[in-house]
């Protein structure tokens, strides 16, 4: 018995990880955990409709050769992620090609890849792509009713403000918060009940909470991480001035003003990185307080030789709800890490005021009879 009940816990861990990690890659625009391929480019290793296991290149960004990337291409089918092997490697960035295609992308004029194009890499086992077989038809499904339920819930409304990425995190939020309160409701009166008879039924109210817990997460990653991420910059190193900031004289420098917006009502602390030579921002660090804008300078750098010259520059975003010197400190570590601190200082007092709240029993299924007459009880009791 206690081994059934601990394959069902994990078969519902595992389902709240995987709608989480499709929630997190329709909130920033490329695979979380999970990706797929749409055509037959990657034949046989990938078929089309086939998924695999994505790690995102923050957490492991060391591309080699023989690695499948998922890239933001320039100029593969007009632009957009692009999941090709890569070949080799120059002093311009890597070379990649799909495994059915007889020459390499920069063959048929992709630029060189270069690593702030790189947002997820294909898991490998023993060399070969771990595949999950017609993930892409799922995902796409998913991805679908998300935007139609965007849709239909902004024109019921009547505001705009609940589509895309951040009516996204708004829908998230309201979700779990009438989630937890719903099982305020449902639970209670029941803790001693639920305790009885046979207690490997029902749904544990550990999973519940840790599953409203995680949705509280992802709301507050999708807030820090979908504003921000790698900008691309296109400068022309020139033989003559000019008032485009972006064509500069070669071998000297243009500036131009990047103005950073903060759409919530929490204050974020912004962090912008070079991730290309030639280019410098200043400040490095802004802080930009609830529905406001700051400003920041880069200046690009021309080189000697004329020419189309990409520059990157990284944006990190942090909600300011930690001491600065704290998201200073843990900045300098990893990019990532006051993402994860952050996430813990609100997920884990979410899950432990949770637990207080309605207990460890489990939340079970009665007659809808029972159930009805119950639940009126509770609420007139409660109220009357």
């Amino acid at each position: 018995m206690r081994v059934r009940r601990t394959l069902k816990l994990g078969g519902e861990v595992l389902a709240i990880v995987l709608v989480a990690a499709l929630i997190a890659g329709q909130i920033l625009g490329y695979p979380v955990l999970l990706g797929f391929v749409e055509t037959g480019s990657m034949e046989p290793t990938l078929d089309p409709g086939d998924g695999f296991v994505a790690i995102p290149a923050a957490i492991d960004g060391d591309v080699e050769e023989g690695d499948v990337v998922v890239f933001r291409a320039e100029q593969i089918q007009g632009g957009g992620l692009t999941t090709h092997r890569v070949v080799g490697e120059t002093d311009r960035g890597y070379v990649t090609r799909g495994d059915a295609n007889p020459f390499t992308d920069q063959d048929g004029g992709e630029p060189p890849v270069k690593n702030a194009q790189i947002v997820a890499k294909a898991w490998q086992v023993g060399g070969g792509v771990v595949v999950i077989p017609h993930l892409g038809t799922a995902l796409i499904g998913v991805q679908t009713a998300i935007t139609d339920t965007q849709r239909v819930v902004a024109s019921v409304t009547g505001s705009r403000a609940l589509l895309g990425t951040q009516g996204l995190t708004y829908l998230l939020l309201a979700l779990s918060v009438a989630l937890y309160i719903f099982d305020l409701f449902a639970s209670d009166g029941d803790r001693d009940r639920s305790r009885s008879r046979d207690r490997d039924e029902g749904i544990s109210m550990r999973l519940i909470i840790g599953g409203l817990a995680a949705l509280v997460v992802v709301t507050a990653t999708a807030a820090m991480v979908a504003p921000a991420g790698t900008q691309e910059f296109g400068v022309v190193s020139a033989e003559f001035d000019s008032e485009n900031p972006t064509v500069i004289r070669q071998g000297e420098s243009g500036s131009i003003t990047y103005r950073v917006p903060n759409g919530g009502l929490v204050p974020v602390v912004v962090y912008l990185s070079p991730e290309s030579e030639g280019v410098t921002t200043e400040p490095e660090r802004l802080y930009v307080p609830g529905q406001s804008a700051e400003n920041a300078t880069l200046t690009f750098s021309a080189p000697p030789e004329t020419g189309f010259y990409r520059r990157y520059v990284g944006e990190y975003r942090y909600l300011a709800i930690l001491p600065a010197s704290v998201i200073d400190a843990s900045y300098r570590v990893h990019p990532w890490l006051p993402i994860l601190i952050i996430d813990a200082v609100m997920g884990i007092p979410f899950y432990v005021f949770g637990m207080f709240l309605v207990g460890t029993g489990q939340l079970r299924s009665r007659s809808r009879a029972r159930d009805s007459v119950s639940t009126v009880r509770r609420l007139l009791n409660r109220y009357g």
